[in-house]
């Protein structure tokens, strides 16, 4: 099995806005191998998230190929991924998304709710999933019982709870103070390390990208630079 998770080739995608077309990604040629932390990095606007949900398949390229753990994106109907994005990726929003009326253990099991687990199964996994981002005490705490920082572990353990090969995190530091955004990229890069996840990760922050193993920097839609 091939160890590249991520290509995609020539990859555009336009939207339209108050009758005019904007280009977000025009010809990104990107390769990412197995076991890669890679941080996208680049102005407001450059296409930095646009990528990424093309890369979750939460929305669909205008042109170009793209294929993520093997499968062709493009070939796949919206059923059929559902199914493939729940089974293999896990995606970690900036503004947490977590269910208010929810316990962190309830929000963390949600995406097992689409399996064919049991709710004990369920539980047990989601236990699982908190105490490896360090809230292994707060699980029956609600989110606004949490800090800002312990909300965002709650995210990336509902984003882990299945296991996922890939994950996604689309500026999951952008509103968190230095010291919790610190805990994040710390949990992140342990899971990169010690648990061997490919990570895509969004960020303006150089001292975020610093924890990844590649960057890559787009501006105006196109990738424009490797370090």
């Amino acid at each position: 099995m091939s160890d590249t998770v991520i290509e995609t080739k020539n990859l555009g995608k336009e939207f339209l806005r108050d009758e005019f077309h904007v280009v977000a990604l025009e010809g990104v040629d990107l390769e990412i191998q197995k076991g890669e932390f890679v941080a996208l990095m680049g102005p407001s606007g450059s296409g930095k998230s646009t990528l990424l949900h093309l890369i979750a398949a939460m929305d669909r390229p205008t042109t170009g190929e793209i294929r993520v753990l093997g499968h062709d994106l493009r070939e796949l109907g919206e059923r059929a991924i559902a199914h493939w994005r729940n089974e293999h990726v896990g995606f970690v929003f900036q503004n947490f998304n977590l269910i208010p009326v929810l316990t962190a253990l309830e929000n963390v099991e949600l995406p097992l709710k689409l399996t064919n687990l049991k709710r004990g199964e369920r539980m047990e996994h989601a236990a699982t999933a908190l105490k490896l981002v360090g809230l292994g005490d707060r699980m029956h705490h609600f989110p606004r019982q949490l800090s800002g920082g312990q909300e965002q572990r709650v995210a990336i353990a509902r984003a882990i709870v299945t296991d996922p090969e890939l994950i996604l995190a689309d500026e999951p530091t952008g509103n968190l103070d230095a010291a919790s955004a610190h805990e994040i990229l710390s949990v992140l890069s342990r899971l990169n390390s010690e648990y061997g996840k490919t990570i895509v990760m969004v960020t303006h922050d150089p001292h975020a990208a610093q924890k990844a193993s590649r960057v890559q920097h787009l501006e105006k839609g196109q990738l424009v630079a490797t370090a």
